[in-house]
């Protein structure tokens, strides 16, 4: 009887320390890591930093301990075929058939935060805080069923932490702004007017990676370096949304939403293999967004799948009068997506892109389902200047947000005043240098110029996909990862971008769809078909 009560207390502690309810985060040498990426053969993987000096990981939780005490490994099993992996569809079939709930739906999401993040060998820096009311904000979501499989009602969402919502700081990875709150976004409030539940907020690249030159991606000061969890410090977790693409792909909420100027959805996207959408600029708002260019911007929804990007997109799209690019609302069609085929659909397809095995089998399997292929060479046109454009805006408009959201919390003006800022204590807050800013405070184009420029680079974008789209008669346009995401800013075009695969490294690589400006539904239609056809996203090894 005394060795069957000794066993049983060894197990209730083996049980107990191996449950990360029980686990504290605890800062530790990195140096040996550190070390072992000096010899990368990508220059900006070549780290300096990995643990963030600013963010104690301890902090995340806080009251939210007290609803996980109840919360078992055990039933955390139960809850995983449930949940992961599986779209917004299904998981409301669950809570409506009441095999689950909005609660225990978070939970799940809250205990798999910390047996990752908490975890020395496993941890990947994709978050940078979360919602202490979120559970009893799923709780209230409990009350009422959704009303229709496709809704967002009780679905929780990270937010890129450039993203303004009044529950937690919105930092964008500085320093300087790590005790921001700000008023909600547009974007959050229409995620809240669609009974969306926001999770917390994921790191990113500083500044939406337009701060240091050669800086790895997925690096902040607040954040640390994000890992991409097909392969820790050996792959690129891809920016500057790179903690809303990794935390997505690691199956720790259903889904997120990143920001993009140039790439910034599509590149972490594609390196982590989940869907991300770079919507037709003026479709979602930016207002209360920290901004880099007015001309370029915009938010997106990043989801493990086309079906669920389709509803977040859905949810956030609305005419905000204060942004000066807003349209209305575009009508998603939701049975013509999902009954779509690639059968008789013209896709144009890059002739340089052909040499890369992974886009050549991409082509082969779309062929094979009826899909007609044309090969092409792009127009040749002029696209000097497109960085100005991000220069140009980022100078008149960073300062904009820091006086309207951040001004009583910091006493910073401009661009200049963040690089002196910095260099009080550059280690910690600029270990990268701030090239980017730096070039961005000496630029002195004149508004002539500017507005010459842009209209030039939205013109020559605009022509180097329109004219094999009209020449060949194409559907859409396809291309790697964010290889044409420049052009398609400057255009002003959507992209999708789906999985393709994952090449003999075991880098994840995505097919991206791009068309003209307002044509999503096509581009769901034919990423959802393909898609559908392919099933080639694989979740990270556990």
């Amino acid at each position: 009887m005394k060795n069957y009560i000794l066993n049983f207390v060894i197990f209730l502690l083996f049980v107990g320390c191996n449950n990360p309810n029980n686990k504290q985060w605890i800062s530790y040498d990195e140096s040996s890591e550190i070390k072992s990426n000096q010899n990368h053969d990508i220059d900006r993987m070549q780290f300096k930093l990995i643990q963030s000096k600013y963010n104690d990981k301890n902090n995340w939780f806080g009251k939210l301990n007290n609803y996980l005490e109840d919360f078992s490994e055990n039933e955390y099993q139960i809850l995983k075929p449930l949940i992961f992996e599986k779209d917004i569809p299904s998981i409301q079939k669950l809570i409506i058939s009441g095999d689950l709930t909005y609660e225990k739906l978070t939970l799940f999401y809250l205990y798999r935060i910390k047996k990752i993040e908490f975890n020395k060998n496993t941890y990947l820096n994709s978050i940078i805080s979360l919602n202490q009311n979120v559970i009893l904000e799923a709780r209230e979501k409990d009350k009422k069923k959704p009303n229709s499989i496709y809704s967002l009602h009780g679905i929780p969402i990270f937010l890129k932490d450039n993203i303004n919502f009044n529950g937690l700081p919105t930092t964008a990875g500085a320093a300087l702004l790590k005790d921001n709150i700000a008023e909600d976004s547009y974007v959050v409030k229409k995620l809240k007017e669609s009974g969306g539940l926001i999770l917390g907020k994921t790191n990113l690249s500083e500044w939406a990676y337009y701060f240091c030159i050669g800086c790895p991606l997925g690096y902040s000061a607040i954040g640390g370096q994000t890992l991409n969890p097909y392969g820790r410090k050996e792959f690129e977790s891809g920016g500057s949304s790179s903690g809303s693409g990794v935390a997505i792909s690691a199956n720790l909420s259903s889904v997120a939403l990143g920001s993009e100027t140039s790439g910034s959805i599509l590149s972490p996207s594609s390196l982590n293999s989940i869907v991300g959408l770079k919507p037709t600029i003026g479709l979602v708002s930016r207002t209360g967004i920290v901004p880099i260019s007015s001309t370029l911007d915009t938010s997106g929804p990043m989801t493990k799948n086309v079906i669920d990007n389709m509803i977040v997109f859905n949810s956030i799209m609305g005419y905000d009068e204060n942004d000066n690019y807003s349209r209305k609302k575009i009508n998603i069609e939701f049975e013509k997506i999902k009954n779509a085929s690639l059968t008789g659909k013209r896709f144009g397809v890059f002739k340089s892109l052909l040499r890369e095995p992974i886009y050549k089998k991409a082509i082969k399997d779309i062929k094979e389902a009826g899909g007609i292929i044309i090969e092409f060479d792009p127009p040749k046109i002029d696209f000097s200047g497109f960085r100005k454009i991000l220069d140009v805006d980022m100078k008149k408009e960073l300062p904009e947000y820091l006086s309207r959201y951040a001004k009583n919390n910091i006493e910073v003006k401009n661009i200049s005043d963040i690089i002196n800022f910095n260099l009080k204590d550059s280690i910690k807050r600029a270990p990268y240098g701030q090239g980017i800013f730096e070039g961005i405070v000496s630029d002195n184009t004149s508004k002539e110029d500017f507005k010459r420029l842009k209209v030039r680079l939205k013109k020559e974008g605009q022509r180097y996909f329109v004219v094999p789209l009209l020449k060949y008669n194409l559907d859409v346009i396809l291309s790697i990862n964010n290889y044409h995401a420049a052009y398609a800013a400057a255009a002003h075009y959507p992209c999708l971008t789906v999985p393709m695969g994952y090449r003999e490294s075991g880098i994840p690589t995505n097919l991206t769809f791009i068309g003209p400006s307002f044509s999503e539904n096509k581009l769901y239609q034919l990423g959802f078909a393909y898609e559908k056809e392919t099933k080639n996203r694989i979740p990270p090894i556990e």
